[in-house]
């Protein structure tokens, strides 16, 4: 009698995908803290960056649908690439708007972008823990730490505008300051995703 052989179906490398899209965030993140500080060509960069991580999210959402085994639950990779997609997004629509409101970049906005990036490549390193013996929270709270010090320079850049008499430039900085706020909200919530999701698998 001959033995039937079952087979489990291939499982797509889903959080190599979801550590890709966090690459290309970071690499447009970097782009963005660029053009922040000066470089308006970088804004190309930004946009560039912001198409080739959709077309990775795609990527993801496809082979979520299709593993068979995850290191970590649907339902966390779909919200940690929703959240990263999202910051992103804000970045582009920061720099639509300050062209726009013809408003370049200044110092503070440089500062937030910065901390922002930063916070983008701690939150790489921690999904590239996914899997793995090493621990994912630890950058993951790094990205965190990251992101309040770009509170503060958020805080410290609005206080500056009360120095402003140009109403119309205070309302177009306060506005990009807030865009960037949305980022740093962003980055929060995907770094405590992390740590729920480790501490879930734990």
């Amino acid at each position: 009698m001959r033995r039937q052989r079952w087979f489990l179906p291939e499982s797509p490398d889903v959080v190599g995908l979801l550590g890709r899209q966090v690459a290309v965030t970071a690499e447009g993140m970097d782009a963005f803290a660029a053009w922040a500080a000066g470089d308006a060509a970088a804004a190309d960069a930004v946009r560039a960056s912001e198409h080739a991580a959709d077309a990775v999210k795609r990527d993801v959402l496809v082979a979520l649908q299709a593993a068979f085994v995850l290191p970590l639950e649907p339902e966390d990779v779909f919200t940690i690439s929703s959240g990263v997609d999202s910051m992103l997004n804000h970045a582009k629509d920061t720099i639509d708007e300050a062209e726009v409101m013809a408003c370049p970049p200044d110092a503070a906005l440089a500062e937030m972008t910065k901390l922002l990036g930063e916070a983008v490549h701690h939150l790489h390193e921690a999904i590239g823990k996914f899997g793995t013996d090493a621990d994912a929270t630890q950058p993951a709270e790094a990205a965190i730490k990251a992101e309040r010090r770009h509170e503060r320079a958020y805080r410290a850049g609005m206080a500056a505008l009360l120095e402003i008499d140009d109403l119309r430039e205070v309302t177009a900085r306060r506005e990009l300051y807030r865009r960037c706020a949305r980022i740093g909200e962003g980055a929060v919530a995907v770094a405590e995703r992390v740590i729920y999701a480790v501490v879930k698998e734990s």
